[in-house]
């Protein structure tokens, strides 16, 4: 089986080798952020979970270079692998700690230093640092996260080579991922994106820290999410087409929540300033969360519900659907002006063992031997039974209805939706059979 789950979930010595500055936090450094003009640039911040600079350890992040991480169903060494041992078999070479170098300045306006990354690596590094420090502070504060959920401290392997062996036998390129079965990081070498690498952009690593935090909660920080990989082996699997969808759209909906608090303000559109005008522009239009136009096909309900999830990932349809979630939310959101109240509730959503308003991870125990009984619906309820202003649930229920064709029925009861629960005339009807 774990053949089967791997392709389902799916040092650096050129780095230079800096002096020893002192890692206590706080510690001020110099970071590569967007600011207020819509340019990177190099910007004074404050790290405040950072235990060792040179290495960039800290709670949130361990950073590690020069790993090698294979998928491939045909190594010998799966045969004997357990959940335990995986990790071992995918991780071909573990890595090291990385080594940044900085060169101590004094702030003119203070006096007080400030460590500037002294090459492109080391600016790389500390900017991925600051990112995920920067998404976990986000999910502890609008999220009302504790710190136990963030435990254990990830792994972020940076610029690991990276190869997915039913892809290409060449290490991917240009991606950053969180890789449930390893519960770590991965930030991918650079080679067609020429604008903002990667982990430069704060929106891009809150979607991936975003990932982490579905799979510590609404799976309970399984590495084979037992409810996804069960109803992975049946097809259609329309259960696992949903969670995949909402893993997605959530993703997107907290990276544009967690770029909120960033000098450059909230951007619905967070992609764009590390794929317009490259090869990958396409896609900033197609995640852009602030189109309100966002409608569920029927092409797209025949999809989730009727394809096995390797046919439905295959042709990139969770994220197709997961930016309809995140847009219907941002709508909501907005037009009631409780966007972070909204996010607190999303995350709230996850976990909950309350017997009369489960968490989507409790739902997913529910139907686990009967994952079409899973819809749309099932997280969508743990989402709107989390939500207590009555205003704003009303606004959410009536944008899942009219944009993700939920029928409103599905949704209306008891501290959900109310009776006056209506689709609109944004989005054409569709057929729910």
């Amino acid at each position: 089986m774990l053949r089967t789950v791997i392709t389902a979930a799916v040092g650096l010595g050129l780095l230079a080798t800096g002096c020893a500055p002192d890692s206590e936090a706080p510690l001020k450094v110099s970071v590569l952020s967007l600011s207020s003009n819509g340019k990177y640039q190099p910007t004074q911040v404050e790290l405040t979970t950072i235990e060792d600079i040179v290495g960039l350890k800290g709670t949130v992040g361990d950073l590690q270079g020069g790993a090698r991480i294979v998928i491939d169903v045909n190594d010998p060494a799966l045969n004997n692998a357990t959940e335990d041992t995986i990790g071992e078999v995918l991780l071909k070479k573990a890595g090291h700690d990385v080594k940044a170098s900085y060169i101590s300045q004094k702030d003119p306006t203070t006096g007080e230093d400030v460590l500037w990354p002294a090459d492109f690596h080391s600016w790389n590094m500390v900017t991925s640092y600051y990112n995920l420090e920067r998404a976990n502070e986000y999910f502890r504060t609008v999220g009302n996260m504790k710190s136990i959920d963030f435990e254990p401290v990830p792994t972020l392997y940076y610029f690991p080579e990276f190869v997915i062996a039913a892809e290409s036998k060449d290490p991917a390129r240009d991606n950053a991922i969180f890789y449930p079965i390893l519960q770590s990081f991965l930030v991918l070498p650079f080679e067609e994106i020429q604008r903002a690498p990667l982990p430069l952009n704060a929106g891009v690593m809150a979607h991936e820290y975003s990932h982490l935090v579905f799979n510590r909660l609404a799976y309970a920080s399984q590495s084979f999410p037992l409810s996804l990989i069960t109803w992975s082996q049946e097809s259609p699997s329309m259960g696992a087409n949903v969670l995949k969808s909402f893993d997605e759209g959530l993703a997107d909906y907290h990276a544009y929540g967690a770029t909120c608090r960033s000098p450059h303000g909230c951007d619905p559109a967070f992609l764009s300033s590390s794929f317009d005008n490259g090869p990958f522009a396409a896609v900033t239009a197609e995640r852009d969360i602030s189109k309100g136009d966002r409608c569920m096909s029927q092409q797209l309900w025949n999809n989730l519900v009727g394809q096995d999830v390797g046919t439905f990932s295959g042709s990139g349809n969770e994220y197709k659907v997961g930016t309809i979630l995140a847009s219907a939310l941002f709508q909501a959101g907005r037009a009631q002006n409780q966007e972070a109240v909204l996010q607190r509730a999303v995350v709230a959503a996850y976990y909950d063992t309350s017997p009369t308003n489960p968490g989507i991870f409790q739902r997913t125990e529910v139907f686990l031997n009967n994952q079409l009984g899973f819809t749309l619906a099932q997280p969508a309820l743990s989402i709107i039974g989390h939500i207590g202003d009555l205003e704003l649930r009303k606004a959410v229920c009536n944008e899942f209805v009219d944009h993700l064709r939920i029928p409103r029925e599905w949704l209306i009861g008891d501290n959900y939706c109310p009776p006056s629960t209506s689709a609109g005339a944004t989005c054409p009807s569709i057929v729910i059979e």
